[in-house]
């Protein structure tokens, strides 16, 4: 004997009574000998309620009830053949008319109780039961409609009724050795043994497959639903969500205590109890193994076994210093607690008895307080308990399985990676049984935290980014173009995977939870994209609340800086070669660090400095493993390299910066680099990564050029003004040439101060060997000290510029994992 059961999708529409149909005629051509239990159509209970909440209120409740019998006609009129349609309607249009009946009587009265709630709701499963019988008998199967109130026996405990096994399970057995015929049974409801309807409670159908199946010593008990078997977690929250093959009743037991929606819990315990396998399979894909629940599971192929969560909680925490070592405290609470039927779903205390933490349903909170403040009075008077602290908005994870015992640091794992999302844990629970681990954390960031565990422990280790670009300039465009091309080697030897989710520019932009493909980002910014708004933008980002969440600024734009603290606030990482955030005033600087530290998030800009060169890295290096500097200078400009490195002597200078100029080496204004004003950034920003509590004031820059020059009207001025200065850049070149020196425009900070200014220098000087738009940087430290590190390539250009950001993105993936 086999006990199917079908939940409200499965009988919720005309495509799934015939899936239904089909595993019903599949089961009985195969000789297998079952019955049937069905819940009520999908959706169909609630409105039953509504029309018995809009009735005690004296409200119109006949346009709800007029489509419910008209969807159910539906159903008639597809499935039945026109000799039996009309009596089958007169059928089910009669229980409409008692259920109608019933809605009068309630609005009478102008009050729905317990008692009555049941007998209402009691007609989802009837009619649903009473079609497919209907439906099964046209079509020539020798079946019975069973109504459970005739079996399953209860005491009078409305909408949460307990069953009397011992009557129960013997009125089934007689029932079954006489008759023979195949039962389609009406799941969530039983009565008293006086008559009365009761229910079974929400999702109670699963509890009446379960009583019949352990009552009849079935073979399997089946429960049919929507989803291929129990998931790892929701896929309605967690994309990459599977099917677990097999769990055991314990492990599933604690699945569905936390939230997981494919059994109702109270339904394993008659299985339990009878050693029973459960199977949960999809209606709508039967060919799918699905889960089974069974007594022992075998060993997993991971570490945990499932994630389940309750989303929506509230926490209570009694506290007090005259709690510490008094008996009898918890024993009072929850006493009380049970006295007044709350449920408790975690709990929590502290070692010092100095509190007791414990998670209820919202809907309880103002209740719970009342009972509190009244029972805990003469404490609370005293001071004995110092207050009742309520916290609302909150969720529950559960990660759950068997497999934790014979693994050591689960605990630690699940707690590192919630940190480095930003996910602040508020309470937690671990039973001795080492079979759960619950966390309490802030309901905004359920659907992020289950998405991080999940990837944490079942991903096979491949770890996804969230990446938001904002800029598509070369830069940007390059990054992508790279981001592209390494995609396949990422996820097989960094097991790394980026997800493009959102691009912007000054122009458009694009935000696609789903992902934006690297290749065609373009075409989708012309057909999808919306009007830019850089803070509409910024707040997708917060709003989306990703794991794993990179902020990424391919710009030179000053205004997108002042979003970077609120972004790393809300746990988002930057990378970025926009130096304007690392060269703005020591106070704002010092915050977003702060901020970054804070958080546990990261804030990279190796590109600051030398684009791909890894200078910035090479110095935290230096500085993490205790060395101290000494002095650091370095030609830190590729225009200026580049100006240097050509101006000889019997050129004129103003011929070698046209010629920069012509190259795109230098900016529109020539002015904006030979001002040394990017030079003094950079330079800045390794002071302060030694750290010096530097601003921009405190460097000294010696004027490259002459004032005449500098305050020229116009590009083609200074040009003129330029070719009339021209001696003294001649005198430059050639006092420099007759030393056998070479001109360099250094950056030196030493001391404590920083320097600018252009310099000759020797062939022993560790920035004479330069070449080209090269830039060149020298640490002279403790440990380099006779022979300084030097660091010397392009500093410039989009290729090595957009090589530093990809590596900075790829670092914070080694960080997370």
């Amino acid at each position: 004997m086999k006990v199917l059961k079908f939940g409200g999708t499965s009988v919720g529409s005309i495509k799934a009574i015939e899936s239904v149909l089909g595993i019903i005629h599949d089961n009985l051509q195969r000789g297998e000998k079952i019955a049937v239990v069905f819940s009520a159509m999908g959706g169909f209970t609630n409105q039953l309620l509504e029309m018995g909440n809009r009735a005690a209120r004296n409200e119109e409740y006949r346009d709800v009830l007029k489509k419910a019998s008209d969807r159910h006609l539906e159903i008639i009129n597809h499935f039945i053949g026109p000799r039996f349609r009309s009596r089958v309607i007169a059928d089910v249009m009669g229980l409409f008319n008692e259920l109608e009946d019933l809605l009068r009587g309630i609005t009478l009265i102008r009050e729905i109780s317990p008692r009555t709630s049941d007998l209402l709701v009691s007609f989802g499963e009837r009619l649903s039961t009473t079609l497919v019988t209907e439906v099964l008998k046209d079509q020539g199967v020798d079946c019975d409609f069973l109504d459970a109130r005739k079996l399953i026996k209860t005491n009078a405990s409305f909408q949460q009724a307990e069953v009397n096994f011992e009557l129960t399970n013997h009125l089934i057995q007689h029932h079954f050795t006489k008759n023979k015929n195949l039962q389609l049974i009406t799941g969530f409801i039983g009565s008293t043994e006086d008559g009365v309807t009761t229910t079974l409670g929400r999702g109670g159908s699963d509890y009446t497959g379960s009583i019949f199946g352990s009552a009849l010593n079935a073979s399997v008990i089946e429960i049919w639903t929507d989803v291929p078997g129990m998931m790892t977690s929701d896929p309605r929250k967690v994309r990459n969500a599977f099917t677990i093959p097999v769990v055991s009743y314990a492990e599933a037991m604690e699945l569905t205590h936390f939230g997981a929606k494919v059994i109702y819990p109270p339904s394993l315990t008659p299985a339990f109890k009878a050693n029973i396998p459960i199977k949960v399979l999809n209606t709508f894909d039967p060919s799918h193994p699905g889960t089974i629940v069974t007594r022992q599971a075998p060993p997993h192929e991971y570490t945990i076994t499932g994630i389940s969560s309750i989303d929506n909680l509230a926490l209570v925490n009694l506290q007090g210093s005259g709690m510490i070592g008094v008996a009898g405290v918890s024993a009072k609470l929850f006493t009380v607690l049970a006295r007044h039927e709350i449920s408790v779903i975690l709990i929590s205390q502290a070692s010092s008895e100095h509190s007791i933490c414990f998670a209820i349903d919202p809907k309880f909170t103002s209740k719970v307080r009342e009972i509190m403040e009244t029972e805990f009075a003469s404490e609370l008077r005293i001071g004995d308990v110092e207050g009742i602290d309520i916290q609302e908005d909150l969720s529950v994870i559960a990660v759950v399985g068997e497999g934790m015992r014979q693994h050591t640091g689960v605990s630690g794992r699940l707690f590192s990676v919630l940190g480095k999302n930003g996910i602040n844990i508020v309470a937690t629970a671990q039973g001795s049984s080492e079979l759960n681990i619950s966390v309490v954390i802030e309901r905004k960031d359920l659907s992020k935290a289950l998405n991080v565990i999940h990837e944490s422990f079942f991903a096979d280790q491949v770890k996804t980014l969230n990446l938001f670009l904002m800029g598509t300039g070369l830069i940007g465009k390059t990054l992508l173009h790279q981001l592209s091309q390494q995609e396949s080697y990422l996820r097989k030897y960094r097991n790394l995977k980026l997800r493009l989710i959102a691009v912007t520019n000054s122009r458009v932009m694009v935000i696609d939870e789903g992902g934006i493909s690297k290749e065609h980002w373009e075409e989708r910014l012309d057909i999808d994209g919306e009007k830019a708004d850089m803070s509409a933008f910024i707040e997708r980002i917060k709003a989306l609340n990703l794991p794993n969440s990179i902020f990424v600024d391919c710009t030179a734009n000053k205004a997108i800086v002042d979003y970077y603290e609120g972004l790393l606030e809300a746990s988002v990482s930057i990378v970025t070669p926009n130096k304007t955030a690392n060269a703005a005033p020591y106070e704002e600087y010092a915050r977003r660090h702060r901020m970054a530290l804070k958080k546990g998030v990261k804030f990279l800009y190796e590109t600051n400095v030398g684009a791909g060169l890894p200078v910035i890295n090479t110095l935290q290096g230096l500085i993490a493993s205790g060395d101290r500097f000494l002095k650091i200078e370095g030609v830190f400009s590729g225009t200026l390299s580049y100006i240097f490195n050509n101006f000889r002597p019997g050129l004129r200078f103003a011929e070698v910066v046209r010629e920069a100029k012509a190259k795109g080496y230098t900016e529109p204004d020539p002015r904006d680099d030979l001002s040394g004003q990017d030079v003094a950034r950079k330079i800045l920003i390794l002071a302060r990564e030694i750290g010096m509590q530097a601003d921009f004031e405190d460097i000294e820059i010696t004027p490259l050029l002459p004032e005449s020059c500098r305050l020229a009207p116009s590009v083609d001025d200074f040009f003129a003004e330029l070719e009339n200065c021209n001696p003294v850049f001649e005198k430059w070149v050639d006092d420099a040439d007759a030393k056998g020196e070479k001109l360099r425009f250094i950056a030196t900070l030493e001391g404590g101060k920083i320097k600018l200014g252009l310099k000759s220098v020797g062939p022993q000087h560790p920035l004479y060997s330069l070449e080209g738009a090269d830039n060149i940087i020298s640490f002279t430290t403790k440990r380099y000290h006779d022979r300084p590190l030097v660091i010397k390539g392009p500093g410039a250009g989009a290729e090595v510029t957009a090589t530093g950001v990809f590596a900075d993105i790829v670092s914070i993936g080694s960080y997370l994992s």
